[in-house]
């Protein structure tokens, strides 16, 4: 069956944008061009401009897109876990293993600076980050292992972001953050640690 009109846009759009998440990741948000956009998507340069305002439209809805997406993976990861102290204990120790896709933190990083001179990727970030802080801290609160949720889901989510971000600078770090984590939100020492040498 042949693609209508409007299937033919929503896949140029979507090709634009997965060619601008790399591009950013490549080369940088400020490098990204018309240009470099249709030749990475394979769509004429008009085309850009036709789906989108401008080339830092673009690049915004491709950051989002990608923000959006990482927070759903938590949110389905603590939808998913097992009511009670199991449950947690498994969110916990996810947490601690995590470490981003490259791509993905590269994207993050040159997102973040972007919104420091942007409004509107910087409104779309915050809503992100509240929808990640209240998804977290409510799923905390009901677990019962902290007085104070909200603060501790910001801490939580601060020292995740900035474990990401050790990690794209130095790929062997390998420092084990299950114990900081675990008081974090309230758990007890864990009994089955390895003994030290």
């Amino acid at each position: 069956m042949t693609p209508t009109s409007v299937e033919r846009g929503q896949e140029t759009r979507a090709r634009l944008i997965a060619a601008a998440g790399r591009l950013i990741v490549e080369e940088g948000w400020g490098a990204v061009t018309t240009r470099k956009l249709a030749a990475r998507a394979g769509v004429r340069p008009g085309l850009v401009h036709y789906h989108f305002g401008s080339v830092t439209d673009l690049l915004i809805e491709a950051s989002l897109e990608t923000v959006e997406r990482e927070v759903g993976i938590v949110m389905g990861m603590l939808a998913q876990a097992p009511a009670g102290l199991p449950g947690v204990e498994m969110a916990v120790t996810g947490m601690a293993q995590y470490s981003a896709d490259p791509a993905s933190t590269v994207l993050t990083s040159e997102m973040l600076l972007a919104a420091t001179r942007n409004e509107r990727l910087r409104t779309g970030l915050a809503t992100l980050q509240g929808k990640w802080l209240q998804a977290v801290a409510q799923w905390l609160g009901e677990h019962g292992l902290t007085a104070d949720p909200e603060p501790t889901a910001l801490a939580l989510g601060a020292l995740l972001d900035g474990l990401v971000l050790h990690r794209l600078v130095d790929s062997e770090l390998a420092v084990p953050i299950d114990g900081p984590l675990r008081r974090l939100v309230g758990l007890p020492e864990a009994t089955n640690r390895p003994a030290t040498p």
